[in-house]
């Protein structure tokens, strides 16, 4: 792509820009000279990401299912970015909400007159036996087409790239178990794609005038079965040879909780995705290598890229960053929906002898590989626990070992609220009987030392809620002391 002047020119829209795929759109356009608006639910979210500061880039906070926010987004836009789905835990109905905003992305786009909207969705054959999850991607794609603007659509199967949801199934899958008792669908055909070829693939469809009004099929070199990628990714892995066992008994459903108990992976996210491997995902024409040439990857060479980020804990975005962020203040305010408007806390203050930068770099690189810093065979215990009631577990880890911002996902809570050197605040998306947060503050003190405030706030929902908070008083007494002892005893440790 040429850089372009930017001078008189519009601005781009990107909806979803926290997520996986707008989250590393993003800087690709910025790098190439295009001046772009920035959409999502949360400004804190979006404030976080290493390009929010560009001079390029403007922060625009709104809703998708707000046809207002998302008129105004639109405003003084020459074209935009259609990378929302609702396909998300928090989302009973994800069809629906999809239909939805979509047509409100569509009378947005008409109402401020949008030359192009791009939009990726799904490969797959219409037909009866289409998942759900793929028959709403060709709807998105339907609705948008009805509208008055024209639509460029991409349709991909599985998109290989470190921190892909399909990417994280595969290799949790794999690294995990020897052996694999397996559905039928593992002889299905797919035509992967590399992450890097679908944001050059978007990017370029900005400036393709052939591109406008058209759908195609983006896909990698080589079609292959799932059965194949698994040995590939093992190979790609240095791990043995793992041996499978196929069998014709595996539903979706019950494929979707093995996913769920193996992987990182949600159930809710798990189940949609699971039926659709069921279906061929391959393309059906290659125009779109006539008009946008590059060099496609395959698979095993995207895996092995993937694999490299991974190792060097340098990912740019990742499957959990997508979803709304809680409003954390809500815990702290009297609120009639939950019991009796009842807060309980768990407060403890300790003084270190070390300063605010030191405490921080303790408190923030907890959870993942680094563990809870105090009682982890309790902490993974409750994660085995969350598990098997179909919550996240602690499997999703960490995006970075050393780095956090706002909208993380970290084990089996999010990250809501930072400012470095002072505060860190998580919300709880375990399974719970109310609403949980964990917050610390680091205030500076004479000294070089440090006042270290840890609080766990919990509101109960009815009284099996009341009756968990009683019930583990006596844990949080050994978890939440020991916890923050640890942090001022490794920040004092630390040179």
């Amino acid at each position: 792509m040429q850089p372009v002047n930017t001078k008189h020119q519009k601005k781009i829209l990107v909806t979803g820009a926290t997520g996986y795929v707008g989250g590393r759109l993003v800087p690709h356009l910025i790098k190439n000279g295009f001046s772009v608006r920035v959409f999502g639910r949360s400004i804190n979210k979006l404030k976080s990401r290493i390009w929010a500061r560009d001079p390029l880039v403007e922060l625009f906070q709104g809703d998708v299912f707000d046809q207002d926010s998302l008129n105004e987004a639109c405003r003084d836009c020459s074209a935009a970015y259609y990378l929302v789905h609702s396909m998300l835990p928090e989302q009973n109905n994800f069809e629906a909400a999809d239909k939805q905003a979509a047509e409100n992305m569509s009378r947005a786009a008409a109402t401020n007159k949008l030359k192009q909207i791009i939009y990726l969705g799904g490969l797959g054959l219409d037909s009866e036996d289409l998942s759900k999850h793929l028959k709403s991607r060709h709807e998105v794609g339907h609705i948008l087409r009805k509208g008055a603007t024209p639509v460029t659509e991409l349709r991909a199967a599985m998109i290989i790239g470190s921190g892909s949801a399909s990417f994280e199934i595969l290799r949790y899958l794999v690294e995990r178990l020897p052996f694999m008792v397996t559905p039928k669908w593992l002889q299905t055909p797919c035509q992967p794609i590399a992450i890097r070829n679908v944001i050059y693939y978007l990017s370029e469809c900005l400036h393709s005038e052939k591109t406008i009004g058209k759908t195609f099929d983006i896909g990698g070199p080589e079609i292959l079965n799932y059965k194949q990628l698994i040995r590939i990714y093992s190979e790609e892995a240095g791990l043995k040879k793992r041996i499978i066992f196929p069998v014709p008994v595996l539903t979706p459903r019950l494929s979707s909780y093995w996913i769920h108990l193996v992987t990182p992976v949600s159930a809710s996210i798990a189940r949609p995705l699971a039926e659709g491997l069921k279906n061929p995902v391959i393309c059906r024409d290659d125009q779109i290598k006539k008009m946008i040439p590059q060099e496609l990857l395959t698979p095993r060479d995207a895996i092995k890229k993937a694999l490299v980020i991974l190792n060097e804990d340098k990912i740019p975005t990742h499957w959990t960053d997508a979803g709304k962020l809680p409003p954390y203040e809500s815990v702290y305010d009297g609120d009639p929906e939950w019991a009796g408007g009842t807060l309980f806390t768990d407060k403890r203050v300790l003084v270190a002898n070390s300063p605010p930068e030191k405490i921080w770099k303790i408190v923030s690189q907890i959870g993942g590989s680094n563990g809870w810093y105090h009682a982890n065979w309790l902490w993974t215990l409750r994660g085995y626990l969350d598990k098997l009631f179909g919550g996240v577990g602690l499997r999703r880890g960490r995006r970075d070992d050393t780095v956090l911002q706002t909208g993380d996902a970290l084990d089996f809570w999010r990250v809501i609220d930072l400012k470095v050197n002072e505060k860190l605040v998580l919300s709880a998306e375990m399974k719970l009987p109310g609403k949980a947060i964990l917050e610390f503050k680091i205030k500076e003190l004479e000294n070089h030392q440090s006042e270290i405030k840890q609080t766990a706030y919990f509101k109960p929902r009815g009284l099996f809620g009341l009756a968990y908070w009683y019930a583990i008083i006596p844990l949080h007494n050994y978890i939440f002391s020991g916890m923050i002892h640890s942090i001022a005893n490794r920040a004092n440790n630390l040179k």
